[in-house]
């Protein structure tokens, strides 16, 4: 029995001796290159400078074309560079920039590894809508009919323009009797609408706006919003002050709200990572990231990069978080449902 034994093991290397054979000639490779070390520290270098933007990109100042807003925006796409340089680690055949690597991957993970989850829930009392329609939309009343088939009981919607509202108005008639148009957003729903007004956020002209919605649970106050516009210059940078100035000023006036339930809906112009909007994130919860399922970006509808179309909650609890299919408008329409 043992001689069998013998001649089978030794039989083509089978067994264990493959095994083995495979580890020394792993190490006979490493022992034969040395430079498997030594290059690509330059890799190992851009994959350790990645994962710090990751963790630290609360300390990159806003003091330089609001450069820390602007990294915070886009904060999750922070993952395609990391096939890039596994490419480029493979490439040099370097063991230390492929090892380093593994750190950008970990810190993106303890990120935004929450996020790849479905959180949402079943049940609730409320569903919710909202949607920047864009001014130039060229088929309002289709673009409203495909919202309020979402189901939702409250829809807001921004960028309304003046010569459009009219035909806002007569596509939601027959689905929401009750409904308040403030300057360029508007709500709409089902249940009665009483102590609407303006929100002044420092623009000059009404792009935001407050109101109860007095649902068979109970009152909850609903702040519509749309915050001014941010663009990217080689000049300027990130030029996001008037959003921010208008941020601080929807924030302030949230946390006088006298009622203990309120939803914000609209298009904030930037991500909940952004510290810039602080006077609203730090009061509310994002449906999203409470109850959704995937980072549910919202803008541009061709290619969405960012979700900088928010409902937020307090003292409400959110079940679930979805994006709705594309419409004419250049963002996506979003809705969750709630439990009062």
């Amino acid at each position: 029995m043992v001689q069998a034994y013998r001649a089978d093991t030794g039989n083509g290397g089978a067994g264990p001796q493959r095994t083995g054979s495979r580890f020394r000639d792993l190490r006979d490779r490493l022992t034969r290159d040395p430079g498997i070390w030594r290059r690509g520290i330059v890799l190992a270098g851009c994959s350790v400078l990645l994962a710090l933007v990751m963790l630290l990109h609360a300390q990159i100042p806003n003091t330089i074309g609001n450069l820390g807003s602007l990294t915070e925006t886009f904060l999750p796409w922070c993952a395609v560079f990391v096939p890039l340089l596994l490419i480029l680690g493979l490439v040099r055949r370097s063991a230390t920039a492929l090892i380093a690597l593994l750190l950008p991957v970990l810190v993106w993970f303890n990120v935004f590894g929450g996020l790849l989850t479905d959180k949402s829930g079943t049940g609730g009392d409320l569903t919710v809508a909202t949607h920047n329609v864009n001014a130039d939309n060229p088929d309002p009343a289709g673009t409203a009919q495909q919202v309020a088939g979402s189901g939702a009981d409250v829809v807001a919607l921004q960028e309304l323009p003046s010569g459009k509202v009219t035909a806002y108005e007569s596509a939601l008639a027959d689905r929401f009797p009750y409904h308040s148009v403030q300057g360029t957003v508007g709500l709409w729903s089902k249940y009665p609408l009483s102590d609407t007004r303006p929100v002044d956020i420092k623009m000059g002209w009404v792009r935001a706006m407050r109101t109860t919605v007095t649902t068979p649970e109970g009152p909850i106050a609903f702040y519509v919003a749309h915050l001014p516009s941010v663009r990217v210059k080689l000049h300027a940078g990130f030029t996001a002050s008037q959003r921010d100035q208008s941020a601080d000023a929807l924030g302030k006036a949230i946390s006088h709200e006298p009622l203990e339930r309120v939803a914000l809906l609209g298009d904030l112009n930037g991500t909940m990572n952004d510290r810039s909007l602080n006077a609203v994130t730090s009061q509310m919860r994002s449906t999203q990231g409470a109850a959704g399922d995937g980072f549910g970006f919202s803008w541009p509808a061709s290619f969405p990069m960012a979700r900088i179309d928010q409902i937020m909650v307090k003292g409400v609890e959110p079940l679930s978080s979805w994006t709705l299919p594309a419409t004419d408008s250049d963002h996506l329409p979003i809705a969750a449902r709630v439990k009062l």
